[in-house]
């Protein structure tokens, strides 16, 4: 897992702006008719192609279906993470594969260091959604200390008041935590949004001087280019829901390649938006983002047991009947929370475990640049240009 020095890095960037103000170079469009055409020449771009497309397909389609809900699921997110992980997965194959050709090739191996870069940035949004699902178990502890002090604390006529007011009390000190999917995490992910499309930006300036005609060059730009170009549009939809739904009928899979998907999605994306523009950042997040269905289904079986506790105490009225209500309500949150809290943990686990294996990769190709020798006058060893 990377440290507080991405997180920092982000932070500092300007990131006050909200996800639906971000303009995307129209050039881009150039790059993504190219690699329609290469798509139709080279099969092992078709075979990419294909992968990819599915992929998309299946994260965007996956997000509609959350906004109808209004809210984000971790299955969502999940599958943005396993998208990414895949896409770039692909690229790096192609890339060790042709390693020897491309560290010859001061042009085309400085492009690959700025996908390399990217695949950091990607990292960064790993990780600190690994330190959102930590905060959220540490916040699930919470009930489930709630529910076994309920169940450890013996019910007799003394003490069934002491009992209900401890359990109120857990309850209560759950819903002041923080809640590390708010707006916070909304922060840090627009800024790594802006800090993708500014080194996508920088991508178009390499890819604009690659004008070399040759297979390795026309594979491996391409490749880079539309990954970074798709990565950026995961990143969109997840920062704008509402646009994704009111495109929705464009999300069909396309019939020609994901280049000529992603320019038509693109165009219908940034018309939406401009009818959006008297939506404040402030608004789209507390309107939006950031709700996770699943913490949410806790927090509603929370409040209702808090109700019923709550009614209890003032009426002091301790019945079997009321008892039985309370007793049906904590069965329900410990299931709730049993359930929850393996999901944050396979979560946290996949997560954690893209931020190593890109890490890995990155270091292998690093290295081996190295072993082979840079091109003259070409980046350093460090990873930056």
């Amino acid at each position: 897992m990377m440290g507080n020095n991405s997180r920092n890095k982000l932070e500092n960037d300007e990131s006050s702006g909200s996800p639906l103000q971000i303009n995307l170079n129209p050039a881009y469009k150039e790059h993504l008719t190219s690699y329609q055409r290469a798509c139709s020449e080279d099969p092992t771009l078709q075979s990419f192609d294909s992968a990819l497309r599915e992929r998309t397909n299946r994260v965007i389609n996956k997000l509609v279906s959350d906004v109808e809900l209004e809210s984000l699921s971790f299955d969502s997110l999940r599958e943005v993470i396993q998208c990414l992980f895949n896409m770039n997965q692909d690229v790096l194959k192609v890339i060790l594969h042709y390693k020897e050709d491309i560290w010859k090739d001061q042009d085309l191996y400085s492009f690959v260091k700025m996908y390399l870069q990217s695949i950091e940035t990607t990292q960064s949004f790993c990780s600190e959604l690994g330190n959102c699902l930590n905060c959220a178990r540490q916040r699930q502890e919470i009930i489930q200390f709630a529910v076994e002090q309920f169940e450890e604390i013996p019910l007799n006529r003394n003490n069934v008041k002491e009992k209900y007011e401890k359990t109120l009390g857990e309850l209560k000190r759950f819903k002041s935590a923080s809640d590390p999917f708010a707006e916070g995490f909304f922060y840090y992910f627009s800024s790594i949004t802006r800090r993708h499309i500014m080194m996508l930006e920088e991508l178009h300036t390499l890819k604009k001087n690659l004008v070399k005609n040759i297979k390795l060059w026309r594979i491996v730009s391409n490749m880079v280019f539309v990954t970074g170009f798709i990565a950026v549009l995961i990143f969109r939809a997840v920062a704008a829901p509402p646009v994704v739904a009111a495109i929705a009928d464009a999300l069909a899979v396309p019939v020609g390649s994901a280049g000529e998907w992603c320019n038509s999605l693109w165009t219908k994306f940034e018309n939406v938006v401009r009818g959006q523009k008297q939506i404040t950042t402030w608004s789209w997040v507390e309107a939006y983002y950031i709700s996770v269905k699943e913490m949410d289904n806790i927090s509603v079986l929370v409040s209702k047991l808090e109700v019923e506790i709550e009614y209890l105490l003032k009426k002091a009225e301790f019945s079997v009947t009321k008892q039985k209500v309370v007793r049906l309500a904590i069965d329900e949150i410990e299931e709730g929370v049993i359930v929850f809290t393996e999901t944050i943990e396979e979560f946290r686990v996949r997560a954690d475990k893209y931020c190593r294996n890109m890490t890995t990769a990155r270091a292998v190709i690093l290295h081996m640049s190295i072993g082979i020798g840079y091109p003259s006058g070409s980046a350093k060893e460090d990873g930056t240009r």
